[in-house]
């Protein structure tokens, strides 16, 4: 009888719909380390960045500035460059061309609008992939405790078509498909804990990004930085 016990033995008597269950939680399983690795070295990378925002000030050039915002480990641009990068355009943008609706902006407002379109699709690219980890730990436990509810009356029917109801007869089956349940609450917890993790990570590094916005408006309309300690330009909307 032990033998005929455990996971293996759940697999091979649970049928279809258990075997297609354990797939599903799997693949879940999958894709929500797969998001919580490239994600949180992406934030990692990104922290560290926000960390030398002060080499760029002190940089003898803009050039000079946003090539030390550049990540050497890889070949896409930072947050922090691309925002750079998108305040030079628009003011060299709206300085050099010929007249557009635009003109009838000021270049503070000019400024603004594109530091703020930057910094929104910093966010936005930030937060790709946090919906499908919300979406695994909520509904990853119910998958593993509908695979529990199949197994159990699976293993019953089977009971009670051999006519033994006994203690040890139950409890085997049973608890085989009490795994399932354990299973689903191990591929939903991680996604949880880096969910909440990504989104801590994601505010910090916003929070970081709508000061430099800040901090480039003041450069690129009046040549100088302003410091204000807790005074951030594009701070989401309410």
């Amino acid at each position: 009888m032990i033998e005929e016990l455990g996971f293996w033995h759940l697999w091979l008597q649970g049928g279809v719909i258990i075997q297609l269950t354990t797939i599903v939680l799997l693949l879940m399983s999958v894709a929500s380390w797969s998001v919580i690795v490239f994600k949180g070295y992406a934030v990692h990378q990104a922290k560290k960045q926000a960390k030398g925002l002060h080499l760029f000030w002190h940089s003898p050039n803009l050039d000079e500035g946003i090539k030390k915002l550049q990540n050497q480990d890889q070949k896409e641009a930072t947050p922090f460059e691309l925002l750079a990068i998108e305040g030079q355009s628009a003011m060299l943008h709206h300085r050099q061309t010929d007249a557009h609706l635009h003109d009838s902006l000021d270049l503070s407002d000019w400024m603004t609008g594109s530091l703020r379109n930057a910094v929104d699709e910093a966010q936005e690219k930030l937060s790709s992939g946090l919906s499908l980890l919300a979406s695994i730990g909520a509904t990853a436990p119910f998958v593993g405790l509908f695979g529990t509810v199949w197994g159990i009356y699976h293993a019953l029917t089977a009971i009670s078509a051999s006519g033994s109801a006994s203690l040890d007869k139950v409890a085997g089956p049973v608890g085989e498909a009490l795994v399932m349940t354990a299973f689903g609450l191990f591929v939903a917890i991680p996604a949880v804990l880096g969910y909440n993790a990504l989104v801590r990570g994601n505010q910090f590094i916003v929070s970081k990004l709508n000061r430099f916005a800040y901090d480039l408006h003041a450069y690129y309309v009046t040549g100088n930085r302003i410091q204000r300690e807790h005074h951030a330009l594009l701070s989401e909307q309410g």
